[in-house]
């Protein structure tokens, strides 16, 4: 694997551009991370504030409130869910959990899939092109589960070479989405050839009716994961939560260290689950402003690819550069070159207030080629 590729740059990092360009961080305009525009829940605030007088002890090293109150807002038993610091804890948690020797990992996508794997010899990649805009096909995957090269329909009876597989849905950083029925069609060939399916669904909170997650005390083969950073705006406490049926969720939580999700970040967590209003905005504003980035774009002649995220695949000649200046105004773009399947001509945007959205739409006016 090239070197390049598992170089685990993300998005977020804020304090050593303001440093740069000697500037306060609340200057820079952060369109790397993918997180919500309005900020954490007002009665998560409150909660946090409240909890903070409880520092002096230890947190709750089974995150039972939060448990249940997951529990409750999915519809699924505790006892097929388990908390941890951020999603990305438990992709390395499931990995170490379930000892794979060969993984199916979708490429592009979410790079530390391949590092918590650790050892490129046990990743097979399954590329994603750009003339089909990047979405994955079916059958071909569920035949690449299979171990067979071929596209044509797997039989159960064959022994998978494949332990686990990987997709995030929608995925990071195409956008792109596999519809629950497509999802769940991969989750029973799963099951069907024994092999674990981890569905990273990070981002699915802005669209949870294509969720799987309730699916998961039927398949003991599915292990669904997600995220409160991106859609609740928790990014600085890290919450996430896996969920899987029962018997192999007391597998993976042998392998968890303790109190790994703070008291803070378990209180944050079950108050953004109780703030219906705050959801409901977000979606009105998700609307309003992806249409805002869209129309820009098409304005500019900028190559995008549709999303069903909080975030947009753009395309350019001149990226590099592109990504450059903008930096040297204070404003942040991901740059995707090293995300394996894509080279350094495709950068990555979030969709941010309004303010915001008009001021990077300016700035690229001025600044790009379109490619």
């Amino acid at each position: 694997m090239d070197e390049q590729k598992i170089n685990p740059i993300h998005g977020g990092n804020i304090y050593r551009l303001a440093e740069e360009l000697n500037i306060d961080e609340r200057e820079i305009i952060d369109f790397s991370a993918s997180i919500n525009p309005l900020g954490a829940p007002k009665d998560v605030l409150s909660a946090i504030k409240e909890k903070s007088r409880h520092l002096f002890n230890y947190p709750d090293p089974d995150a039972e409130h939060l448990t249940q109150a997951i529990a409750q807002h999915i519809g699924i038993s505790p006892q097929s869910i388990i908390c941890g610091n951020g999603s990305t804890e438990l992709i390395y948690l499931v990995v170490r959990a379930l000892k794979p020797e060969k993984v199916l990992i979708p490429a592009p996508t979410f790079s530390e899939y391949e590092r918590a794997v650790g050892d490129p010899k046990k990743v097979e990649y399954f590329i994603l092109w750009e003339k089909n805009k990047f979405d994955l096909n079916i059958d071909k995957f569920i035949a690449a589960m299979s171990g067979s090269s071929s596209s044509a329909t797997y039989k159960s009876s064959l022994t998978t070479s494949v332990d686990v597989a990987f997709l995030c849905n929608p995925n990071n950083p195409t956008g792109r989405l596999l519809k629950k029925e497509d999802v769940l069609k991969i989750a029973n060939a799963a099951k069907d050839l024994r092999c674990y399916l981890v569905v990273d669904e990070a981002f699915i909170d802005f669209l949870p009716y294509e969720s799987v997650i309730k699916e998961v005390e039927n398949n003991p083969y599915l292990i669904v994961l997600r995220s409160m950073t991106k859609f609740y705006a928790l990014s600085g406490l890290r919450v996430g939560y896996c969920a899987a049926h029962k018997s192999v969720l007391n597998i993976i939580k042998e392998y968890k260290e303790p109190w790994t999700v703070n008291t803070l970040a378990q209180a944050a967590g079950t108050a953004a689950l109780d703030d219906k209003p705050y959801r409901d905005e977000t979606f009105k504003v998700m609307r309003s402003e992806k249409k805002t980035l869209e129309d820009g774009f098409r304005v500019l002649k900028i190559t995008y690819f549709q999303s069903s995220a909080n975030f947009y695949l753009l395309k350019f000649d001149n990226a590099q550069e592109i990504i450059s200046r903008l930096r040297s105004k204070g404003i942040m773009v991901r740059d995707c070159s090293n995300f394996m399947g894509l080279d350094n001509s495709y950068i990555r945007v979030a969709v941010k207030s309004n303010k915001d959205n008009m001021r990077l739409l300016k700035e690229l006016a001025n600044l790009c080629v379109p490619h």
